[in-house]
């Protein structure tokens, strides 16, 4: 039995992030567009892939929290925000539109899974 074709995306291809800010913190969480995707992201976004990142731009460490009822995960990235948003003198020291660094990971997933107009229904 041959195995399932897999290709390789960009995250923003089967997932949406959502981001936000506190202090020198930043905080990324993670939701595939079909849950069956959960455990693949579970598999491959790891906290160290995350942290090297970010980790040109001072990332001390990433903590990830999985969420699986709700098939997300959310990333909290320390001392990334180059103090803050009232401690920095770069035009966004919010953690807002960081979201799309992750987005631009790449990731390993079924072809089936990438094609927006059909669910990826059976488990991955």
């Amino acid at each position: 039995m041959s195995a399932e074709p897999m290709v390789e995306v960009l995250l923003h291809e089967v997932a949406h992030a959502r981001a936000g800010d506190k202090g020198n913190r930043l905080n990324i969480s993670l939701f595939p567009y079909d849950e069956a995707l959960y455990p693949l992201l579970v598999e491959q976004v790891t906290a160290e892939r995350v942290h090297g990142l970010f980790r040109h731009r001072g990332a001390t460490g990433v903590k990830r929290y999985e969420l699986p009822t709700i098939a997300g995960l959310n990333f909290v990235v320390d001392e990334v925000l180059e103090g803050g948003v009232n401690g920095s003198l770069n035009l966004d020291g919010h953690g807002k539109t960081h979201s799309f660094r992750l987005l631009g990971l790449l990731v390993r997933v079924p072809a089936r899974c990438v094609r927006r107009d059909e669910a990826c229904l059976s488990t991955v």
